[in-house]
């Protein structure tokens, strides 16, 4: 990749998952020097993270190494001697929030026992899980993995810092002093330069990606705004969006309301949905519901009520019978229906028997009826032994 071998200083721009901020190093410092102290750690803050622990490695012959004057000098440096396959590997202050991300696989909350990042994604998996210890004081670190090898990087990998790694007998180089903006910087290269339809979820840019939305820094966050903008391709914007929701909080959930009333792409708004549907911000389900009432795709108007039916709640029954009753599209209606068959079964066998008796589209009342039969439900039942008998 000639991206790692570039020389230009690197890109400052906007942004899943843990936070982290080193109390303990914090302590140290007032202890040296009182207010001078404080003042220099402040200062050293603006820009570099609290160290990270090396996390446990197995199975490799491990070297540290110190990043002294910036992390793309040293990434090129390591990348151009890489003729053999090697693991890199350092430590960044996560995002807030309770998840486990063990080598790439994200999930909320969870464990994580050891990655073993050799045999990932073949026979015989990449991780054997353990339960996981919640620290509750001092720093939450996400590790990020470079796979190295004839002398450019192959694969990206993210784990949480409890994770153990194994490295498969290779050499593991543990880089110290990493500096959290050169990090999305270098990360961001690679998001730039891959192709977001190739290899799926394993793909370069997907774990690059990944790891810039897990990074506790504002740069991340301006590294998200760039790849949501209408020229980008359009598989990055959908990839993008998803973090937005599920990671970057405030600042995700404003860049998510802006795509969903300015993307040109309908595929990509009925994305927005999905990622609007993972946020836990204020406001999401506001957003959603804005979408199934106004957006002018009726694909991105059924996305809308199809997920807002997952958050279930009075606003999103309100907002789908609206959709029953007043979508000028009998496609939009036919989803809402379906949507009303995804709600809890106290919220949406009633408000079904209530479609199935009194809309006025044939079409919708046969579709209410449909998922009636499927629901096994003995209000439903009721309804059609009434319906036969009269």
């Amino acid at each position: 990749m000639k991206s790692w071998q570039n020389d230009s200083a690197p890109k400052r721009i906007l942004g899943l998952a843990m936070i982290v901020m080193g109390i303990s190093c914090a302590v140290a410092q007032l202890a040296k020097g009182g207010a001078a102290g404080t003042a220099a750690w402040q200062a050293s803050t603006a820009t570099t993270m609290a160290p990270a622990e090396m996390p446990r490695i197995e199975n490799a012959k491990v070297e540290t190494q110190a990043v002294v004057t910036s992390l793309a000098a040293t990434f090129r440096e390591l990348t151009g001697k890489a003729d053999r396959p090697q693991w890199v590997g350092y430590g960044v202050e996560e995002i807030a929030g309770e998840r486990s991300v063990c080598c790439g696989n994200y999930t909320d909350g969870g464990g994580c026992g050891t990655c073993r990042l050799e045999k990932e994604h073949s026979d015989g998996g990449g991780t054997t899980s353990a339960p996981r210890v919640v620290k509750l004081e001092g720093a939450h670190h996400l590790v990020v993995l470079f796979r190295l090898e004839a002398k450019q990087v192959n694969r990206i990998r993210v784990a949480s810092q409890d994770c153990t790694l194994d490295a498969g007998g290779l050499p593991f180089v543990w880089l110290t002093g990493v500096k959290l903006a050169e990090s999305v910087a270098l990360l961001e290269t690679v998001v730039r330069a891959a192709d977001f339809e190739a290899h799926g979820d394993h793909g370069l840019g997907h774990g690059a990606l990944t790891a810039i939305a897990l990074h506790a820094d504002a740069a991340a966050d301006r590294a998200f705004e760039s790849f949501v903008k209408p020229d980008q391709r359009e598989g990055l914007r959908r990839q993008a969006a998803f973090w937005l929701g599920a990671a970057r909080g405030k600042t995700g959930l404003l860049a998510l309301q802006h795509m969903a009333k300015t993307d040109p792409s309908s595929d990509v708004r009925a994305h927005v949905t999905f990622a609007l549907s993972v946020s836990h911000e204020s406001g999401a389900v506001e957003e959603m519901i804005r979408m199934a009432h106004d957006d002018a795709s009726s694909h991105v108007r059924g996305q809308a009520l199809f997920w807002l039916a997952q958050k279930a709640g009075k606003k999103a029954v309100s907002a789908i019978s609206g959709a029953i009753e007043n979508d000028p599209d009998t496609d939009v209606k036919k989803k809402a229906v379906f949507a009303l068959s995804q709600l809890p079964k106290d919220e949406g066998v009633p408000k079904l028997i209530e479609v199935a008796q009194t809309n006025r589209n044939p079409e919708v009342r046969k579709q209410a009826m449909f998922w009636l039969g499927q629901s096994n439900d003995p209000r439903a039942l009721q309804f059609f032994e009434k319906v036969l008998t009269q």
